[in-house]
């Protein structure tokens, strides 16, 4: 044949093409029937009739229309296109045929995005505007490649990102995808992963098929839908390719499964059956909105064959019966059946969502005509530039103008495919999406029961790994999408206090982690306390040792003139208990919180007593061995060290530590600090050494002291008399060192309060055993032998034995 047939035309004083398919292949059976697309031709029909019938929009002027059916082709759309421009076309009336010129000023159509494509790829060089009621690829809105391309339907650019906000919405992070392999399913699938993975929404697997996909593909789809732990699917699929695709899930039983829809086929009154309901129930997919044509309805039912030789064909599938045929076998056709009595998609205008594009663009061209004819902005003969500033309201208010793409505002609603108790398939409004609102603000889900796959009301999970709770992080598994990972607890000191957190936070240095690990919550401070029940009993013997002291100070000095008393140098023991006392007493420095004043006090306050205490055992332990030697034929040795030197030992061996004291407090003196290193869930409140040299070097002196008179008292220890205080202080200087010796290493290793513990032991153990060792045996007499307290006994001679 020469070129396509129109379906349909009227002549007008301007014309105006229509490419639409009627038949989803160039097959003409009745399963490719789309009425769809016949009620779309009727709209057409019905909004040139009444904007001829109208004195506000091109008075006196009538339009005329040629539609033409693309059959499912982009081939098809095309050629129809070209005959729609230029040349001759063939026109087929009842059989006959003759030719008839063409010259049209616009072009309603096409449906798909790929005839579209090649429509408008035609007529951009010719200047003619190409307005779209259904094409959606994004691709299109590029003006450098279409420049003369418009549409009355939203860009999937804005399609895509409005799924992604959906599956977002409902907390899905893993889901499945399919798409058309056609420029609408490419180009719509790729923006939806693009937006999706910014999102963090992970692609389990995503499958291309059209209807002429091999049965492999479908039983390839079938098996990932039965086996994938993805629970919903998005399917960017144009309308045709979905039809096939749903008979297959019938024939496999494919249920469960949440479908996704995008708007080419979730809306579409053809595949919401009840039969389709089975393997597609609970659909949610975005729709464009719906609305009310006044008259259409009536205009539509009022069509008869013999309005056009297109209707012929449509006639005769609807009722059944021939207009042309002499076949007897089948009935004839009156031409006067009423399309009240049928029920299909061409008589439901309950969803007029997509007829409504077409009823607009119609109107587009007629304004943009109108606007050219009264020569408003001077600009040429050329509709497209007028298209292109169109602005008008429709007669329900609707708002109609194109942005600098070509493409309307990109608004959708929210449908849920459900089960009328009538046996019906209805969509249901449940939300929003509107491009024109700031972001965040864009999607809005209304108060309304979603049923879900398998008629559900609860919301389906599909995630590759749960939400990790507070006080967790993700760990994404090694080699798999970042949708799947592994929920790790924060460590001591961090927290997390958000669902799916990536990392923990670190607390601030005082602070720590609850045992949820979502809060920062402050550290205990630590710090020997005199209020706890080690501080307490440390201040209770610190307080026994001293009072002891002053007890034992009290007998020797009502007993002071006995032998025992004067025999022991009555003024190096009154010293030596005063030093005593304070030893005790410099303990209590150690406990309460650290403070500037009390880190100095007690560091030397601790080593000055201690170095003078063990001086004056260092003096009495001298005095003893130099008396004995002053007891030798010829001896003068005593007059060396009589009361004037010891004192002045005494005196010197303390301002040795004091010099050493002053140097450390001007060098580098202790001061409070907060320990949090060696806790991560308490403060240590301590005093820092300041100089480590120093309080070693105070430690070190008060040790060698310690030595020398650990080891004269040692070489005295078997002196000839039956009370030789050698004895005793050798035994208390011994307990003396081993205390500090062990000291040492339990300093280092305890941890917190418990190293001040430690010193407050050694102070007092230390001061203890001087105590007990070396005056507890002579009050021992003083009080209970007082007939032991004579000189004679005192100076009764042992068996002799050499040093």
């Amino acid at each position: 044949l020469g070129g396509p047939y129109y379906s349909f035309m009227k002549e007008g004083d301007i014309m105006i093409g229509g490419v639409f398919s009627f038949h989803l292949t160039l097959l003409n059976d009745n399963l490719s029937k789309r009425y769809e697309d016949y009620q779309v031709a009727a709209t057409m029909m019905f909004a040139i009739e009444e904007i001829n019938n109208s004195s506000k929009i091109l008075p006196g002027i009538t339009l005329g229309y040629k539609i033409f059916d693309g059959c499912g082709s982009v081939r098809t759309a095309v050629r129809a296109t070209m005959s729609l421009m230029n040349g001759l076309t063939q026109k087929n009336v009842l059989g006959k045929s003759c030719s008839t010129s063409s010259n049209v000023q616009a072009i309603i159509g096409h449906s798909g995005s790929s005839s579209s494509i090649g429509i408008a790829s035609t007529v951009g060089p010719f200047q003619i505007p190409v307005i779209s009621h259904f094409a959606t690829c994004a691709c299109l809105s590029n003006k450098r490649d279409y420049p003369t391309f418009f549409r009355t339907i939203p860009s999937d650019y804005h399609q895509s990102r409005a799924l992604v906000q959906l599956v977002k919405y409902f907390g899905w992070n893993w889901v499945g995808a399919i798409k058309t392999d056609n420029e609408y399913g490419n180009g719509g699938m790729a923006t939806f992963v693009e937006v999706a993975k910014k999102e963090g929404i992970c692609i389990e697997y995503l499958e291309t098929f059209s209807k002429n996909s091999k049965k492999e593909v479908f039983l390839k789809i079938i098996n990932l839908l039965q086996t994938s732990t993805s629970k919903v699917v998005v399917a960017f699929v144009t309308l045709s390719d979905m039809e096939f695709l749903t008979n297959e899930l019938l024939l496999n039983n494919v249920t469960g499964v949440q479908w996704i829809g995008s708007e080419s086929w979730a809306s579409t009154k053809s595949l919401a059956t009840a039969t389709n309901f089975r393997v597609l129930g609970g659909t949610l997919g975005f729709a464009i909105s719906n609305a009310v044509i006044p008259g259409l309805k009536e205009f539509s039912l009022k069509i008869r064959p013999s309005d056009s030789p297109g209707w012929v064909e449509f006639w005769e599938n609807i009722f059944g019966c021939s207009l042309t045929s002499q076949d007897k076998t089948v009935s004839a056709c009156t031409g006067f059946e009423t399309l009240r009595d049928v029920n299909n998609e061409f008589t439901d205008f309950t969803e007029l969502r997509i007829t409504n594009n077409a009823y607009k663009a119609v109107y587009a061209v007629a304004h943009s005509l109108h606007n050219l004819l009264s020569c408003n902005d001077g600009k040429g003969p050329f509709v497209l530039h007028y298209v292109k500033k169109v602005n008008f309201t429709t007669k329900t208010g609707e708002n109609v103008y194109f942005d600098i793409n070509g493409d309307p505002v990109a608004r959708y609603e929210l449908v849920n495919w459900q089960l009328m108790k009538e046996g019906n398939v209805k969509y249901i409004t449940v939300g929003y999406y509107d491009a024109s609102l700031t972001e965040g603000a864009q999607f809005v889900l209304n108060n309304y029961t979603i049923i879900w796959a398998g008629n559900k009301t609860k919301v389906p999970t599909s995630v590759c790994s749960e939400s990790c709770p507070i006080g967790t992080h993700k760990a994404i598994q090694k080699g798999r999408p970042v949708c799947c990972f592994d929920c790790i607890p924060c460590a001591d000191g961090e927290i997390s206090n958000t669902t799916d957190s990536m990392e923990c936070l670190s607390c601030p240095a005082e602070y720590k982690s609850n045992n949820v690990k979502d809060k920062c919550i402050l550290k205990e401070i630590e710090f020997l306390s005199f209020a706890e029940i080690m501080g307490i009993v440390l201040v209770a013997f610190s307080f026994l040792g001293a009072g002891v002291t002053v007890a034992i100070i009290a007998v020797f000095f009502n007993h002071k003139d006995t032998p025992i008393v004067r025999a022991n140098n009555s003024e190096l023991s009154f010293l030596l208990l005063f030093s005593l006392t304070l030893c005790f007493l410099c303990s209590l420095t150690f406990i309460g919180e650290p403070s500037p004043w009390s880190c100095i006090l007690r560091h030397t306050a601790f080593g000055i007593t201690f170095v003078l205490c063990i001086s004056c055992v260092l003096g009495k332990t001298i005095v003893v061995l130099m008396a004995f030697r002053a007891t030798l034929p010829g001896s003068n040795i005593m007059k060396w060290f009589g009361p004037m030197q010891q004192r002045l030992s005494v005196c010197s061996f303390t301002l040795i530590q004091v010099t050493i004291c002053t140097l450390w407090l001007s060098v580098s003196p202790p001061f409070p600090i907060r320990n949090m290193k060696y806790y991560n869930d308490r403060i240590i409140l301590e005093c820092d050494l300041g100089s480590v040299v120093a309080f070693y070097s105070v430690l070190g002196y008060i040790g060698c002291l310690s030595i020398l008179c650990f080891v004269l008292a040692f070489l005295a220890r078997k002196l000839p008399d039956n009370f030789n205080e050698a004895k005793f202080i050798t035994f208390s200087m011994l307990i003396f060192c081993a205390v500090w010796i062990t000291f040492i290493p339990a300093y280092i290793s305890s941890p917190g309060k418990y190293t001040v513990a430690v010193e407050i032991f050694a102070i007092l153990a230390s001061s203890f055993g001087l105590l007990f060792c070396i005056f507890i045996p002579k009050c021992y007499v003083i009080l209970f032998k007082p007939e032991h307290n004579t000189k004679k006994h005192l100076m009764g001679k042992m068996p002799s034995k050499s040093l």
